[in-house]
């Protein structure tokens, strides 16, 4: 199943998605906005774009696992989502994904405009590993 990944920002909202086989998941672009509903159909318009068959969006809950205003902004934004595309949408706890993707970006000493160019697709990439993973190891694979 085809499926995309989206690491939502009120500037900028890393997109990721992987293939049929959900092996490799892969950034696709940043898409530079901080209108919300321009955002939302940006991104509707990518799934489509990629052929998506299911969304994931990143759902960041606080540290204790709670659900504070950030995260439910990011609902607010896969319910507007769902309203545009026939995808299915989970949200998808990603808890110090964007940590993880400086980490990574740190190793390939990539810096300055280059790293917050890229930063937000790298979180949606792991945003989506570990939802493959997830799915690898529950046999919710389809």
């Amino acid at each position: 199943m085809v499926i995309m990944s989206v690491d939502f920002g009120d500037a900028r909202t890393g997109i990721a998605v992987c293939g049929k086989s959900e092996l490799i998941a892969s950034p696709v672009t940043v898409i530079a906005e901080k209108d919300f509903d321009e955002c939302i159909k940006k991104t509707a318009a990518l799934a489509k774009e990629q052929r998506a068959q299911e969304i994931v969006v990143g759902f960041p809950k606080n540290m204790d696992g709670t659900v504070g205003a950030r995260a439910e902004k990011c609902r607010l934004f896969s319910e507007k989502l769902a309203e545009l595309t026939d995808c299915p949408i989970k949200l998808w706890d990603e808890r110090n994904t964007t940590v993880s993707a400086h980490n990574a970006l740190n190793v390939t000493n990539t810096r300055g405009k280059k790293r917050k160019a890229v930063v937000d697709a790298v979180a949606a990439v792991i945003i989506l590993e570990s939802y493959l993973e997830y799915r690898r190891n529950t046999g919710a694979v389809t």
